[in-house]
């Protein structure tokens, strides 16, 4: 482990943060126009958002090493909440996948829209965002299979494993035949899905054909003149070159070489065409001779475990410092105990979103990217749960009085859901209850407004540190031929004293009014 690293390991708390900032400037006055040049990502005008991440990782590199969490596509962040719930802290890389199945499944590639929507707010929150591609073949449409099914057309792949004919192969790779025309078409509905990201000024780790030194994807283990890497180059000529995407960082993806076939250099992309160069690794194979490889090949660039079944230890680490982050695949995470993983995240160079050493490194992208600096000293969540009754006394409430105000409010949050009952007086009539159940995500559900059954639609997240509830609301109403919405915002907190307020700001038939509501627990 260098000098450094074994100095930052000793270190704990704000003193860790202090020598980090030292280290940085210790690399920025040691660093020749050479090395600055070599840190410029692979696409030519990448996006400052692009530019400003590659170069995070060539600052942590050796240094520090993020933990992270696929998701399966159609399960938005299910697949990091549980790792964080399960390790006791959130992982800092955010990966998914732009899917291939039918509809209804956990990898259907009908929840691209619901994953640039995810991705979105994940870098909101300060997770850096990872996409690999299951690309299904240009021999069939989506969806397809994971694997070929029993009796299927061997001639026409209809599944992401599976090989190609030779000729298919070729015709993928020849421009204006009907595969490659069709493969075009493939890639060009992806684009549409990076491009939006891209508009978002979202930086993706774009990982596609990973594992390409295996033979079990129909894009892998080809060599000679129609190969891999030549489809991998095809791909990057018409992202970048055609669409003109800026916001990749480009990722050489390979497996474990477990044959000779498979070595790492049989399917070297070229070092104008990658900026990270990525591993995977299952059943904790972290061979020396793996790492020693790829870091030849990466020529200086940085180097990250893209996939892996279980983390490196720390033992593995003292002998592979430079890796950036890892990737737990989705469903996987139990592989590890939990015991296992304490030990990990409570090595102070491994770190996850919570931090303080991420979050002081990240703010150079963060701020780049227009986004708010995560808060260093950060709170755990905050439970809401509970029943609540309105205090009018506490509340400050101005010249609309009580009226629209709860009177009540039963709440149940367990993890990511929210439940909302809101007990409302009434001045000639019953009661009324209304209740919501909403996902802390952000996304809008639709509900009926008891005032004249209306259209509503809210959404919830918490703040960046965790300790706050923002729920938003708008109501679409009609009268006379007129449409009129309606907005609300609230801010939940709970004060010191165990006392929740909402504060809200409305746009309402009651004008526009700002008041704070203080409830007590029942």
């Amino acid at each position: 482990m260098p000098i450094l690293q074994t100095k930052i390991k000793s270190m704990k708390g704000c003193h860790k943060i202090v020598l980090f900032f030292a280290i940085v400037l210790f690399l920025h006055s040691t660093t020749t126009a050479a090395q600055e040049k070599a840190i410029n990502p692979v696409t030519k005008n990448a996006s400052p958002e692009a530019r400003t991440l590659l170069k995070f990782f060539y600052s942590i590199s050796g240094q520090y090493l993020l933990t992270g969490q696929h998701n399966f596509p159609n399960v938005k962040d299910k697949n990091t909440q549980f790792a964080a719930s399960y390790i006791g802290k959130t992982p800092a890389v955010f990966s998914t996948d732009w899917g291939f199945e039918r509809a209804g499944n956990s990898d259907s590639y009908l929840a691209r829209q619901d994953i640039v929507n995810e991705a979105i707010r994940q870098n909101k929150i300060g997770s850096l965002i990872t996409i690999c591609w299951h690309a299904v073949p240009p021999t069939a449409d989506e969806p397809v299979t994971f694997q070929p099914l029993p009796g299927a057309d061997s001639t026409r792949l209809a599944s992401v494993q599976g090989k190609l004919l030779d000729q298919q192969f070729k015709d993928v790779l020849t421009p204006g035949t009907a595969l490659y025309k069709h493969w075009c078409q493939q890639v060009d509905s992806i684009a549409v899905y990076l491009k939006k990201l891209q508009d978002a000024h979202v930086p993706v780790l774009w990982r596609p054909y990973h594992e390409m030194n295996g033979d079990w994807f129909w894009w892998g283990g080809r060599q000679g003149e129609h190969s891999t890497t030549r489809l991998y180059r095809q791909l990057f000529d018409r992202l970048v070159n055609h669409h003109k995407l800026n916001n990749l960082v480009w990722m050489w993806s390979v497996d474990r070489p477990s044959t000779p076939a498979r070595q790492f250099s049989n399917f070297y992309v070229g070092e104008q065409f990658f900026d990270i160069a990525a591993l995977d690794v299952y059943g904790s194979d972290f061979s020396q001779a793996y790492y020693d490889s790829l870091l030849v090949l990466a020529k200086g660039k940085p180097i990250a475990l893209a996939e892996v079944g279980n983390p490196p230890t720390p033992e593995v680490l003292k002998r592979q410092p430079k890796w950036t982050y890892y990737v737990i695949w989705a469903g996987m995470v139990r592989n590890t105990l939990k015991k296992e993983y304490h030990t990990l995240i409570n090595d102070s160079h491994v770190l996850t979103l919570e931090d303080a050493a991420y979050r002081t490194a990240i703010a150079p992208y963060r701020l780049v990217a227009g986004l708010d600096p995560l808060p260093v000293d950060i709170k755990k969540s905050t439970d809401f749960s509970g029943t609540w009754t309105f205090n009018e006394e506490a509340s400050t409430l101005g010249s609309g009085g009580t009226g629209g105000i709860p009177y009540q409010l039963a709440i149940t949050q367990t993890g990511n859901d929210l439940t909302i009952k809101r007990t409302m007086l009434s001045e000639y009539s019953d009661n009324t209850v209304t209740e919501e159940q909403l996902t802390l995500d952000g996304k809008e559900k639709p509900f009926k407004a008891s005032f004249g059954n209306s259209p509503r639609m809210v959404s919830a997240h918490r703040s960046a540190n965790g300790d706050t509830l923002l729920i938003e609301s708008k109501m679409t109403f009609t009268n006379g031929g007129r449409t009129t919405e309606w907005t609300t915002s609230e801010a939940w907190t709970l004060q010191d004293n165990g006392v929740l307020s909402v504060k809200q700001t409305s746009n309402s038939f009651r004008g526009r009014r700002s008041v704070t509501a203080v409830y007590n627990m029942q």
